[in-house]
């Protein structure tokens, strides 16, 4: 067995117009699975080095934008394959920071590579100069970059959710300023780095530190758009620091998505019950689109539990991310992990009985890190907080439903509506889906394993504001420019 012991400490630094800077302090990162273990450390990049940063992709974006983009496409093309040849080591590095299996992280790595392919592939279509002649003339339709891109990545997904930013920005004309998460920024702003390593000085740029970096991205004058994923009280802040300049924006916000079993789901398909079990629990339960809430038709509502149990105690083992037996590694960070456990103990102080599941494959690990066994709680209140809240860790309530038309307004009261998934006879889970407030709904599957790069993703009303993935993704770093040429200056309804 691979284990994570005697490796490197990793030391990352801003990294502004081509250069690494140093800062005066740098924080530690620890190891989730061993906290007493540090992976390696970042700066606390200042206000001012952030300043830097803004500048350098504005002064980049002067000469950047008028590159091709044939020779765009070639730079991201080259970067890819520096990705896709250092990822093992971006694999490790990221399991010893995050606490992803390595499967997990190699899943991470390959959403990520995938999605940049796409978007290499796509860029020049959806960018490409629409020119229409009509009976009033001509209409030039171009799209043309917005100037400095501020991104802001989680912690959940560090390098998915920062290359689902970065390729789609430059290749569009633009530069970034990216701001990782300080619970994951080693290997995120390593990959950065790579990138960067095909383009020229000052196009990306990566800077760390607290709020007021964040502070600086949000409300400078020479950023032009905001792209931001994390929670919606964070977004919150967000929106306000740019309002008085008026930004774009593109943010990807908290969810609470439902996975509902229709009465025509057959309860004894192992593969969908292991689907359920993996949308539930991958990553520790810590992905924006991962099942939160579980809504079961009652008439097969007992046999539906039994199943899922034995279908989660099959898959859940708990235990090293470095392990090849381990499916589900430890939560990501200590104020996470206080979260979910406060969710689950008031769960259970209001009635609600909480069954562990799966295999815990090392108490002694277990006990030392930042774990917490999954769990199903049963038994809630449609309205507990364990039902409304965004867990993002290791429990799923499971919650009975007499028709169609109560869970459609369960799934709809929600103030979230990122993804949702409904389970049964296609034509029956289609006909729901379409009743569903949701930014994606997926069919006998949800979570990542429904998740299409081809399509746009996103949010509707607290769960966030435009559209990542798809053509639209691309299109998204764009402003959109019309040139009119009319074929007749005068308009018949004035007069002479």
């Amino acid at each position: 067995m691979t284990t994570q012991a005697d490796q490197e400490t990793i030391i990352v630094e801003a990294f502004i117009n081509g250069q690494n800077v140093k800062s005066l302090s740098q924080l530690a990162k620890e190891n989730p699975t061993n906290p007493s273990e540090i992976v390696g450390y970042f700066p606390v990049t200042t206000r001012e080095q952030a300043v830097d940063a803004i500048e350098a992709a504005a002064g980049a974006f002067k000469t950047w934008n008028q590159i091709s983009i044939d020779e765009r496409i070639i730079m991201m093309r080259k970067a890819i394959e520096k990705i896709r040849a250092a990822e093992n080591e971006i694999v490790h590095l990221l399991s010893r920071e995050h606490g992803k299996p390595l499967y997990d992280a190699h899943g991470e790595i390959y959403v990520s590579l995938m999605w940049m392919e796409f978007a290499c592939n796509e860029a020049k279509s959806a960018l490409q100069e629409e020119i229409k002649e009509h009976e009033n003339g001509k209409t030039i339709l171009s799209y043309d970059p917005i100037g400095v891109v501020a991104a802001i990545s989680p912690w959940n997904y560090p390098i998915a959710l920062s290359t689902i930013k970065i390729a789609p920005a430059l290749l569009a004309g633009n530069t970034i300023v990216l701001k990782p998460s300080p619970y994951a920024p080693l290997a995120a702003a390593k990959v950065a780095e790579i990138i960067a390593s095909e383009f020229p000085a000052g196009v990306i740029n990566v800077v760390h530190g607290d709020a007021d970096v964040g502070v600086e991205l949000t409300s400078n004058p020479l950023v032009t758009k905001i792209a931001f994923t994390g929670g919606t009280a964070t977004a919150k802040h967000i929106i306000k620091a740019a309002s008085e300049t008026i930004k774009d924006m593109t943010l990807e916000l908290g969810g609470n998505d439902a996975a509902i079993f229709l009465e025509s789901f057959d309860v004894h398909d192992e593969r969908a019950m292991r689907r359920i079990v993996i949308s539930n629990f991958l990553t520790a339960g810590q992905i924006c689109m991962i099942a939160k809430r579980v809504y079961v038709h009652r008439s097969i509502y007992d046999e539906f539990v039994e199943k899922y149990i034995e279908a989660a105690n099959r898959w859940i083992r708990i235990g090293d991310p470095f392990d090849s037996n381990t499916t589900v590694g430890p939560v990501n960070n200590l104020k996470q992990k206080n979260v979910v456990l406060g969710l689950v103990e008031d769960a259970q102080k209001r009635g609600a009985e909480v069954i562990p599941l799966g295999q815990i494959l090392d108490q002694k690990l277990f006990d030392q890190g930042y774990y917490l066994q999954p769990t199903l709680v049963l038994g809630c209140d449609v309205h507990d907080p364990i039902v409304v809240e965004e867990q993002f860790g290791p429990t799923v309530p499971i919650l009975p439903f007499d028709d169609e038309e109560q869970v459609i307004h369960l799934h709809n009261e929600s103030i979230y509506g990122l993804t949702s998934s409904v389970w049964g006879k296609e034509a029956d889970a289609i006909s729901v889906a379409r009743q569903l407030e949701a930014g994606t709904t997926m069919i006998n599957t949800a979570a990542v394993q429904g998740l299409d790069v081809r399509f746009p993703f996103g949010g509707v009303k607290q769960s966030g504001i435009g559209r990542e993935y798809g053509v639209e993704g691309i299109r998204t770093y764009t402003e959109k420019h019309v040139i009119n040429v009319p074929k007749t200056l005068d308009l018949p309804y004035i007069p002479e």
